[in-house]
Formats: C-alpha cells, sequence, structure tokens
C-alpha cells in the first residue's frame, strides 16, 4: 500500500479522528504533523501525552507499512517507549519517524516531535512484530 492508500485507510480511524496527517513516507522514514486542537489537551490545559504517542505511533506504523520486507503483511506494535522533553498549548506539532532495524520479523522506529517552535518535545521508539500469512 502506498502513503495515499494508508492515509485514505487511517481518515476513519484513530489518525483521522485525531487529526493526524502523515504528509511524507517512503521506505525508512515517515513525517506527520498534529494541529493542536482543544480536544487534544489534558485538564491541565497542555497537550494530552497520548496525542503525541499517537502522533509518534502512526507515523512509525505509517512507515513500517512502507517499508514491509518480501512476505509480510502487516505488522503489530509489541513495544514503545516516549521520554517527553516539553509541552505545548496550540499550534502545529511535527514528527519523523526513521527506521533503525529493519528485519525479517522485526523492525525498530525512532521517531522525534517537535515543538510548533522546532524544539524536540518527545523522543519516541518502537519495535514492530511484522505479520507473515
Amino acid at each position: 500500500m502506498d502513503l495515499a492508500g494508508l492515509s485514505h485507510a487511517g481518515s476513519e480511524l484513530l489518525p483521522g479522528h485525531l487529526g493526524v496527517d502523515v504528509y511524507d513516507g517512503e521506505p525508512g522514514l515517515a513525517r506527520a504533523r498534529l494541529d493542536v486542537q482543544r480536544h487534544h489537551l489534558a485538564p491541565n490545559g497542555y497537550l494530552h501525552a497520548a496525542a503525541v504517542v499517537a502522533l509518534a505511533d502512526t507515523a512509525c506504523g505509517y512507515g513500517c507499512m512502507l517499508s514491509l520486507p518480501e512476505g509480510a503483511l502487516g505488522f503489530t506494535t509489541i513495544e514503545l517507549k516516549t521520554n517527553f522533553l516539553r509541552s505545548t498549548q496550540e499550534g502545529t506539532i511535527e514528527c519523523e519517524a526513521r527506521l533503525v532495524h529493519g528485519g525479517r520479523t522485526t523492525q525498530i522506529w525512532d521517531a522525534t516531535v517537535t515543538a510548533p517552535d522546532g524544539r524536540p518535545m518527545a523522543l519516541f521508539r518502537c519495535t514492530q512484530l511484522l505479520l507473515r500469512g
């Protein structure tokens, strides 16, 4: 599946409901953004951590789908971790996800989420288990 197909498939699912826009992708790389809205905030008035994780996980997931080796049909996330460096209350946050390890059974992805001012706000890593028929 190509990036347009993935974006269409996700439009009525969680990425679409949150407003995640994966605007660039190729094997080994995906870029996404999220315009922070009131419904993305936690009760303390700052961006909810889950919104940041959803953005990063979506970018990594789309990147994984664009990077599947021959014979793999899909993937499932088996581990993820996020270190938060700062937060925001408004603006557009960006994410760049890069393939760190592309094996026959797993992929490892690193992603950096940046605040509207361009400074890193979260470092994310996930492991994807590749699914076969």
